[in-house]
């Protein structure tokens, strides 16, 4: 209900970038540019200083974003408090989740829980971990659902369960018959590896780093942005590569992938990411205790 200018120039002044806004908005540079024009002429004020081919806040767009982030969260909030008095349970429920749980988990919870709450409208974004951490701060998504820590300041993180990460490979491969596998064995192999963004990348280059060795140490011969088209890759005995247990569940029954856990383990957090301080609906409480119970199932399956 927060007016869309608000939107806009919330998102751009978090990225102090039109482009960046426009594709975190779905909107062309244009549109967004003249969403920004149409809010300054309403304030009779600058609210960007724009020199060479960079911008940043002006003092009144320092204000402004202030004002804009606590509008758009009460207007959130309203809107929220509003259906709860309803007493139904139904409604948008924005979310956004990383590559993974989006791909692996989500499908099944969102179905269960869709069956049970038949009112409620799951509107689902797929990204990588740092593009839903900002949907989430730019006030764009209700909720996200990530694979590694944020860094952004002002969202709540709250652990749903642990996944261990282990690495894959194809049943004819050298490493196939080891019982676990040290870090310092993988300098030098043909690795398929996630893209830069992805939350499995970044917790994966923390932990070799941890091992002392050195990401670009690793022979990379691709770079995917599906677990789905890594594990293809991997069967056909192109290179290894590290994801979670519980993806290559199915793999593992068939024998057409292999997993050995790291020595020493490799295991990770999924969490749900919020605004600070958020009122949370009983529709939003409701389905993170749903999504919590069912993703600890999964992991541990």
């Amino acid at each position: 209900m927060a007016d869309r200018r608000l939107q806009v120039f919330y998102t751009v002044s978090r990225h102090l970038s039109f482009t960046k806004a426009a594709e975190q908005l779905s909107m062309t540079q244009p549109a967004v540019t003249f969403q920004i024009k149409q809010l300054e002429e309403q304030f009779n004020a600058r609210l960007f200083e724009r020199s060479h081919g960079k911008i940043a806040l002006t003092r009144a767009g320092k204000l402004v974003m202030d004002y804009a982030g606590r509008i758009l969260g009460l207007s959130e909030e309203m809107e929220a408090r509003v259906a709860d008095l309803t007493g139904v349970m139904g409604g948008p429920l924005l979310l956004g989740a990383s590559t993974t749980i989006a791909e692996f988990m989500l499908p099944r919870i969102l179905g269960e829980f869709k069956a049970g709450h038949p009112q409620v409208h799951v509107r689902l974004t797929v990204g990588n971990s740092e593009t839903i951490v900002n949907r989430v701060a730019d006030h764009s998504l209700d909720l996200g659902l990530i694979e590694s820590p944020s860094h952004v300041p002002g969202l709540n993180i709250e652990v749903c369960c642990e996944d261990e990460l282990v690495l894959i490979c194809s049943p004819a491969h050298k490493f196939a018959q080891l019982a676990s596998l040290k870090p310092q064995q993988l300098v030098g192999e043909a690795y398929v590896s996630r893209e830069l963004g992805s939350g499995t990348r970044e917790f994966t280059d923390q932990y070799l780093r941890g091992c002392r060795v050195a990401p670009d140490d690793l022979n990379v011969v691709m770079e995917l942005g599906s677990p789905e088209a890594i594990k293809g890759v991997v069967e056909t005995g192109l290179g290894v590569s590290i994801m979670s247990r519980a993806r290559v569940v199915k793999e593992r029954k068939l024998g057409t992938l292999v997993a050995i856990p790291l020595a020493p383990r490799l295991i990770r957090t999924f969490s749900f990411v919020g605004p600070m301080e958020k009122f949370r609906s009983k529709l939003l409480t409701t389905f993170v205790e749903f999504a919590s119970v069912k993703m600890k199932q999964m992991a541990n399956a």
